[in-house]
């Protein structure tokens, strides 16, 4: 007897997809940049963007949404910058979709804003099956957490764009090899950018800046 198989995950990252690059071309016709920022519960997301929007406020207008399961800490942290915040709540899930992003994003209201920062879910896992329309996918992999995670979470290396290689001034403490990272990201994504940086003590963020910098300069003459 035959029996209908239907692949449920399949279409649903489908739908995901479509949703996903409406989103895309819809900021991208506005004018505005769109980061997926991901990483480990703990990794420094919040603290990262802490360093880096003052250092990008004085030349591009910045919006933040922050996406948690239930609470609104990084929202109130992030407000007392100034920068224009919205706490997302996911009712229990471990990541957002493009579906959810893009009724955030409406309800955000994203005219008038050069750069949007989506501080995804802390997971390495199910944040990187998601395409949520951005322009670019920012990982931050802390020194603690050793130099093996691409080893042992592949996806997220592979779709990631940049990272973001936290916690830097800890790297004494830990058995933690720069160069023996790069090699193991490199094997799985040639093409990702890597930047050292420590939020508590600043090293690393101009590079960073200046990276961001260009991509927002790019896109305001519509590429």
């Amino acid at each position: 007897m035959n029996v209908e198989i239907f692949e449920t995950k399949e279409r649903l990252l489908a739908d995901n997809d479509s949703e996903a690059e409406k989103t895309r071309l819809k900021l991208r016709e506005s004018g505005t940049f769109f980061v997926n920022l991901m990483g480990s519960p703990g990794a420094g997301k919040t603290s990262v963007l802490l360093r880096l929007l003052p250092l990008l406020s004085g030349s591009c207008r910045i919006g933040v949404m922050e996406a948690d399961v239930d609470s609104d800490v990084d929202a109130k942290t992030i407000a007392g910058t100034g920068t224009k915040v919205i706490q997302l709540h996911t009712g229990g899930l471990c990541h957002m979709d493009a579906d959810m992003t893009s009724r955030a994003l409406q309800r955000f209201g994203t005219d008038g804003l050069d750069l949007i920062f989506l501080e995804n879910i802390g997971n390495l896992v199910c944040p990187a099956e998601f395409d949520v329309g951005a322009d670019l996918r920012l990982m931050i992999l802390s020194v603690p957490e050793g130099d093996d995670k691409p080893l042992k979470y592949p996806l997220m290396f592979t779709v990631s764009d940049v990272l973001l290689v936290n916690k830097t001034d800890t790297a004494p403490i830990f058995d933690f090899d720069m160069e023996r990272l790069t090699s193991h990201v490199h094997a799985l994504n040639p093409d990702m950018k890597i930047f050292p940086v420590s939020a508590k003590t600043g090293e690393g963020f101009e590079a960073v800046a200046s990276y961001f910098k260009s991509r927002i300069q790019e896109r305001r003459k519509g590429r």
